[in-house]
């Protein structure tokens, strides 16, 4: 069994890209530690679990389900706080993303920067979801560069963000613009050259399920793995649980 780290804020996370890896990962005997600033109990984001606009644009049943199920979760109730975490106390990282205001808490923590780089010193399975990718892209090596700088990625591509953000903007304002700049445009100027980005087909609407990774998509580079919406939540999950089998944990 492995101790997988899931830092978070206290609240606005994305449902599915915590509820779906959390699932999975436990379902499969995994211990899913999670983390907050101050031990508080976190929230996800309730417009994700109500609907964006008109109910749409939120979360899909099945990860809602798995949600209600996490906040029952003792781990959940209880977190750790970001400050006990040391990266020799766990066997991965997960980077959940999320993009309404309350995740600037977490994104932007030099503590889950600092934890981020230890794990990326290491040789232990990293992944990295949507907005997730940012806390990678801010985290540093000891010579200061970044930790994705020489490594493959995905994260939140400006043309979701882009589109979500003008489909909305009348009834929620900047609740899809986290920051001034694009998700991808942070990323991008993180790593050694521009082909180390790759976008992923082109989607809007179809996402990833259980049974079904035909619509979704992941970069894995070595241990590092990176997804770039809530539609990738399942293959990312997938791909984390392939990286922990014992197999794989001896290579």
């Amino acid at each position: 069994m492995a101790r997988v780290l899931l830092p978070l804020p206290d609240h606005d996370f994305d449902v599915t890209e915590v509820a779906v890896p959390w699932k999975l990962l436990t379902e499969a005997g995994h211990d899913v530690v999670i983390a907050t600033e101050t031990g508080t109990q976190p929230a996800a984001d309730p417009l994700l679990i109500t609907g964006v606009v008109f109910g749409a644009l939120g979360a899909k049943p099945e990860p809602i389900a798995f949600y209600r199920e996490l906040e029952a979760a003792p781990a959940f109730r209880a977190p750790l706080r970001w400050s006990a975490c040391r990266e020799a106390d766990f066997d991965a990282l997960f980077l959940p993303g999320g993009h309404a205001p309350g995740m600037r808490q977490y994104l932007g923590s030099a503590e889950v920067q600092a934890i981020t780089s230890a794990f990326f010193a290491s040789p232990k399975p990293i992944a990295a979801i949507c907005h997730g990718a940012l806390v990678a892209a801010r985290s540093r090596r000891a010579d200061g560069r970044s930790v994705l700088y020489g490594l493959r990625t995905t994260c939140l591509p400006t043309y979701m963000e882009r589109s979500a953000y003008f489909a909305t903007f009348w009834r929620r304002g900047r609740y899809y613009r986290t920051y001034d700049a694009y998700v991808e445009e942070e990323v991008r100027a993180a790593l050694a050259k521009p082909t180390d980005f790759e976008r992923g087909p082109r989607e809007l609407s179809k996402r990833g399920t259980r049974a079904d990774d035909s619509a979704a998509f992941v970069v894995e580079d070595g241990r590092y793995l990176s997804a770039r919406w809530p539609g990738d939540a399942y293959v990312i999950a997938k791909r984390m649980l392939a990286a922990l089998a014992p197999e794989s944990r001896l290579t």
